[in-house]
């Protein structure tokens, strides 16, 4: 008997990558717009949105389990908004306008508390 068809590479059914995008999005309790309230502007939200995903990337970070790109309603307009992780939301504030002072305050918290741990 011979095999046909071979691929080298396991490709998941789209119900697997369906139900693997839900579990994340369950768990991703932040959404970029959240930073609103923090003093920060669609676009500074939206460019530190771009750099936390370039980060995660190279950083080898599974994207897909802590970005979630979708859109929200606010104020009775449509916006592109991305549900975040912990750690996406994390990577979203540290890499935002450091001429914030929350942006800032934030990146020093962080660092202390890495610093704490040696």
């Amino acid at each position: 008997m011979e095999i046909a068809i071979y691929r080298d590479e396991f490709i998941k059914p789209d119900s697997i990558d369906n139900f693997l995008d839900f579990y994340y999005s369950i768990h991703m309790e932040h959404l970029a717009s959240d930073l609103l309230i923090k003093g920060l502007s669609p676009k500074q939200i939206s460019d530190a949105v771009v750099k936390a995903i370039k980060i995660g990337k190279s950083s080898g970070v599974e994207i897909r389990e802590h970005f979630l790109p979708l859109l929200t309603e606010i104020n009775h307009e449509i916006m592109n908004d991305c549900k975040l992780s912990h750690l996406g939301y994390g990577l979203v504030l540290m890499n935002a306008d450091v001429d914030l002072s929350v942006v800032g305050k934030f990146q020093v918290d962080v660092l202390k508390g890495y610093l704490d741990t040696y």
